[in-house]
Parts: C-alpha cells; structure tokens; sequence
C-alpha cells in the first residue's frame, strides 16, 4: 500500500481507518468550511471532503489524501459542531423523537485527480428527557461533533433507528471509502495481515 494521509484530525476517523487495516499518515487540512450561498447540504459535505483532500494533495502529489466531511441535516437544516453548551441543548431537542439525516462525503486525491461519494443515512432519535440532555452537554462529548452528538459515545442511548451506513454516521463510510481505494488501483486487503497457514 502506498503513503495515505488522512486529512482529518478527527480521532474516530482515524479509527475507521485502522479498524480495515490501513496504515496512513494523519495531516488535517485548514479550509474555509462557511456554506455557500443557496447551497445544498449534499454539494456542501462533498465540496468540503474535495477541498480538504485537494489542498493535502497538492502538497503531496505522490501520495493519496483521504478527505471527509460530514453533517447532520434536519427538516433542510444543516447542522454543524455547536458554538456553545446553549446551542448544543437546542440541537439536541430539535432532534429528540425525530428522524434525521446524515450526510458524509468521502473524497481521494492523488496529485490533481479527486474522486468522490457521498452517503445519506437517516437516524431516529427516541424522545429525550431534559435531564438527559443537560446530563450529555455537561459530559462535553456533543461539542466537537456535527449535530451534537456521537452515536458510537454516549450519545448511543439516543438512536432507536438507523437506516443506512452506520461507519458514516461515526464519520467515514468504510464500504465507499474501500472502493475508492480501489478505483485507484489500491485494494484495502492488500494491507490484511495473513496467517502462515493461509499463505501455503
């Protein structure tokens, strides 16, 4: 496998990435993540994951940049990493007993070259009590994550439903992550370890 970085400093990308056995450096890029005007949320997270893989690369035109973005929409809303505790309560009861969407883009790039998928998967929240709410603020886990809240933390106990991808939802689709990895000539499982008995 040749060098892959990682341009995400987002730690459960990172462990996406060696949960399928790969080995990659971790260079997050600085890009101006502001929405355009009138822009849809799907061009929005692809645009990003593009940008941020495009400005590694260019950096590093020999090796292959994984780039992602992803974010939490509700009735059209885009929802993005709270600004304050305020903003994370009132995200979190908008999101109580309803069913919402996340949008996860994935973007490679190699030199100038940038392929890319994006994935929706819709996710239920049952209805949550304010004690709860102001019980997972306090913990600080919902500050650093697009809708605030992570489903593979505490924020678990939230989900009663999910339709779609779940390693997307954590925030990288693994499945269409692997396939590009193929699409530019460098399968995943060439990095798998194997065992003496199944090299015979």
């Amino acid at each position: 496998m040749p060098d892959l970085i990682l341009a995400s400093a987002s730690p459960r990308r990172a462990e996406l990435l060696q949960q399928i056995g790969l080995d990659f450096q971790v260079q997050p890029a600085d890009i101006d993540e502001t929405p355009a005007s009138s822009e849809t949320p799907e061009h929005y997270v692809e645009r990003l994951a593009r940008e941020k893989a495009l400005s590694i690369a260019r950096q590093h035109p020999e090796k292959l940049v994984l780039g992602s973005d992803t974010s939490v929409i509700h009735y059209e809303e885009i929802l993005g990493k709270p600004e304050s505790t305020e903003q994370a309560v009132s995200m979190l009861q908008a999101l109580s007993g309803s069913t919402h969407q996340v949008l996860t883009a994935v973007a490679l790039a190699k030199g100038a070259e940038c392929w890319s998928r994006v994935v929706t998967t819709d996710v239920t929240f049952r209805e949550l009590e304010a004690a709860e709410i102001s019980a997972y603020v306090a913990s600080g886990e919902p500050m650093d994550k697009a809708g605030s809240y992570g489903i593979q933390g505490l924020g678990g106990i939230f989900v009663s439903a999910i339709k779609g991808s779940y390693s997307a939802v954590v925030g990288l689709p693994l499945q269409e992550t692997a396939a590009l990895l193929a699409q530019a000539g460098h399968s995943v499982i060439q990095s798998w370890p194997s065992t003496k008995e199944s090299q015979r």
